[in-house]
């Protein structure tokens, strides 16, 4: 497999000014394409190809909208085996995850924002009467919040799903008559180009999407900082958010915002253990633990501590760590090098700090490819960096704790709010620590998604809501339209 990708740019296929970089199969260490390195002028020039188009692609009807978007969907489900495979070559994960939750999930959410497309954009207003005065006679007056598109909106994504993540962005935007401006994160993009090619075929007019690459910051900062650019919606880390927030909040520009995550798993000692393991282990082995919503930072209370420690444990033994074409693997590599690097020098850290490396804390016997054994640190305190800091790779942290307060103290004692889990047999119980957890979603004994359900973080976790009809909601301003009666 060998691929080389040109940007697409207001409809056209187009040779970057600044030559290509390789995108490296994680497990190989091969090279799986070519991707282009586009220039700042370029990206300037997809943005303004964006803008060219809004026009005519917000007027169009919802129906045909919604027509293009379901056709780019059987699309891709019509290439599923081969994009599955590009899929697994660029980001290493297992071939079910490649095929079940990144292709078969980026088309399914094509699908929705068809849907979506059609869902009313008009809520009507309790009628108002005005008194006559300066504004006017005395009337009736009624009102409509009307739902607009944004305008041109940059989507940057996240490594760690190069289809689910760019879809669930994409297609809501358009469905709600945006156009968009998509930059995929460099270590594997090709995907990406995938998604494009199914939208061109399925009648996407000239500029409605754009896409270019780069392995240079300078593509991300152009894509964002474009004067003609209205929204960006970003999914990444706490401080490249940060960094784009500032951009965006000079420029007035809305945002989208899905960022770091350390979700807290408070097991209580009533707490069905193995049902909690299974969700936990969850981290080790979807996509290697690179995932913002893995219940990452256990806490447990003290008369199931060891109990829960031993069966986590026991789950590691169980988890085969190897090639993801290869079958009945569970754990592939990260995404890189650099990222297998970072992950184990947190590993280390936590070994300094005084937690026990139960499983793991060795790099596994592979000859080629970027794996991290499932590491499992018992015996943490709240203020350990491994606890406090996302680490984004197959690692859970176990924290012990006395009583309900304290678990709750600890839950929401840190920078990030994104998904926290409660474990408990008394489903009254968990809802009531539900409700005092500093997070945008909380799963009661699962760590299962409902996918209209909003999506998005509390505190550095993010800023904003999107999934299901939440996310069309993001993608639009709110018009008020008044008329007297």
């Amino acid at each position: 497999m060998s691929i080389t990708e040109k940007l697409y740019i207001g409809g056209a296929w187009t040779e970057p000014d600044d030559g290509h970089y390789e995108v490296v199969n994680p497990a190989t260490e091969e090279v799986v394409g070519l991707a282009p390195e586009a220039s700042r002028a370029q990206v300037y020039e997809a943005a303004a190809a964006a803008r060219q188009a809004f026009g005519t692609w917000s007027r169009t009807r919802p129906e045909e909208r919604a027509a293009i978007l379901d056709r780019a969907a059987a699309i891709m489900a019509r290439d599923a085996d081969a994009h599955t495979l590009l899929a697994r070559a660029e980001t290493g994960a297992t071939t079910a995850t490649a095929r079940g939750m990144q292709v078969a999930v980026g088309s399914s959410r094509f699908r929705r924002y068809a849907r979506g497309a059609l869902e009313p954009v008009e809520e009507a207003l309790p009628p108002q009467i005005n008194e006559a005065g300066p504004m006017g006679k005395a009337g009736v007056f009624g009102a409509v919040a009307v739902r607009r598109p944004v305008g041109v909106v940059t989507c940057v994504t996240s490594y760690n799903n190069p289809w689910a993540n760019p879809a669930g962005k994409i297609a809501p935007a358009l469905a709600m008559g945006n156009t968009v401006l998509v930059k995929p994160a460099p270590q594997d993009p090709l995907s990406v180009f995938a998604m494009v090619r199914a939208l061109e075929e399925a009648g996407a007019p000239p500029g409605v999407v754009n896409l270019v690459t780069g392995s240079a910051p300078a593509v991300g900062e152009a894509a964002v900082d474009s004067p003609d650019v209205d929204m960006v919606s970003f999914t990444g880390s706490t401080a490249v958010g940060q960094a784009i927030g500032e951009v965006c909040g000079r420029a007035m520009k809305r945002q989208l915002m899905e960022l770091g995550g350390k979700g807290a798993a408070l097991v209580l000692d009533d707490a069905d253990l193995d049902a909690a393991v299974a969700g936990i282990g969850t981290t080790f082995s979807f996509y290697s633990g690179q995932i913002c919503t893995a219940p990452t930072r256990v806490l447990a209370q003290r008369g199931i501590y060891e109990r829960l420690v031993g069966k986590l444990a026991a789950y590691t033994g169980h988890l085969k760590v190897g090639d993801p074409a290869e079958r009945g693997t569970v754990v592939g590599p990260v995404i890189s090098a650099a990222h297998r690097d970072r992950v184990e020098s947190y590993v280390e850290l936590g070994r300094k700090e005084g937690a026990r490396i139960v499983t793991g804390g060795e790099r596994p016997d592979l000859a080629r490819g970027f794996y991290v054994a499932p590491t499992l640190l018992a015996d943490c305190t709240p203020e350990m960096r491994v606890v406090r800091e996302e680490i984004f790779g197959p690692v859970v942290v176990v924290v012990p704790f006395d009583d309900e307060e304290e678990g709750i103290a600890l839950a929401n004692d840190g920078d990030y709010g994104l998904l926290d889990y409660v474990w408990s047999g008394d489903v009254a119980r968990a809802f009531r620590i539900a409700a005092r957890l500093r997070a945008g979603g909380v799963g009661i004994n699962t760590i299962g998604r409902n996918m209209e359900a909003p999506f998005g973080g509390f505190k550095k976790s993010g800023v904003g809501r999107d999934v299901g009809s939440y996310a069309l909601h993001a993608y639009s301003e709110l018009q008020a339209v008044v008329w007297p009666g």
